[in-house]
């Protein structure tokens, strides 16, 4: 399968028979090189629902009838919209026909704020497991760190791992270098930086001290083979 990075915490897998995108915030994004109006995923998961992780997820869902995959209240949330929705928690494991998913802890908010400025509560954030054809592939989501990311590590052999290194928001490079050994996958790309000037970080710098596996800076738009 192919797997590409978007910006912020924007990825994209693509296996034989499925495009699956994770935490699509592409519009008001510059950091992304996608197109919401004509990206075309069977399956969207979410992390949680603050609008810089939801993103472009209702007008994609809409037009293409993506299935929506995420955290419980999130995907009622998502439901209400009229959109087609898996809800999961934190913990539970699920088999899809284009594989499966396994909800983990984050430590975060999850709240979607609407175009009115009113805020909608949505539930727990979490990180995701995706496993596809025997290949495992680590979304972190949006946390701080915390010791079960070790637990997470061990109990998974985990081929790739996304893990935000921003600060202010999320893990800083000094946490996610923690978080890294811990959760030890064979590669460990950086995300969730450089969107905003509050979490700007130098990726390189980030990788250059990866101590478990190898550390890979993904440009936007690169993608890799698994």
């Amino acid at each position: 399968m192919q797997i590409s990075y978007h910006g912020h915490s924007v990825v994209r897998v693509k296996t034989d028979t499925h495009q699956i995108l994770i935490d699509p915030f592409i519009t008001g994004n510059e950091k992304c090189d996608l197109d919401a109006n004509s990206v075309n995923p069977d399956v969207i998961l979410l992390t949680h629902g603050h609008n810089d992780h939801v993103g472009d997820t209702i007008d994609i869902a809409k037009r293409t009838n993506a299935l929506i995959v995420a955290p419980n209240e999130l995907a009622d949330y998502m439901g209400s919209k009229g959109l087609r929705v898996h809800p999961m928690h934190i913990g539970g494991k699920h088999e899809f026909d284009f594989g499966t998913v396994k909800l983990t802890q984050a430590f975060h908010g999850s709240a979607f704020t609407e175009d009115d400025g009113s805020i909608v509560y949505t539930g727990m954030p979490a990180g995701i497991l995706l496993t596809v054809n025997e290949k495992t592939i680590y979304h972190v989501g949006d946390t701080g760190l915390f010791s079960d990311l070790k637990l997470i590590g061990d109990m998974n052999n985990i081929d790739i791992a996304f893990v935000p290194i921003g600060d202010n928001f999320t893990m800083g490079p000094e946490d996610a270098l923690i978080a890294s050994e811990w959760i030890h996958a064979d590669v460990t790309v950086p995300i969730h930086y450089n969107t905003f000037p509050v979490i700007e970080q130098d990726p390189h710098k980030f990788i250059s001290q990866i101590k478990s596996g190898e550390g890979k800076v993904m440009e936007i738009g690169d993608a890799l083979q698994l």
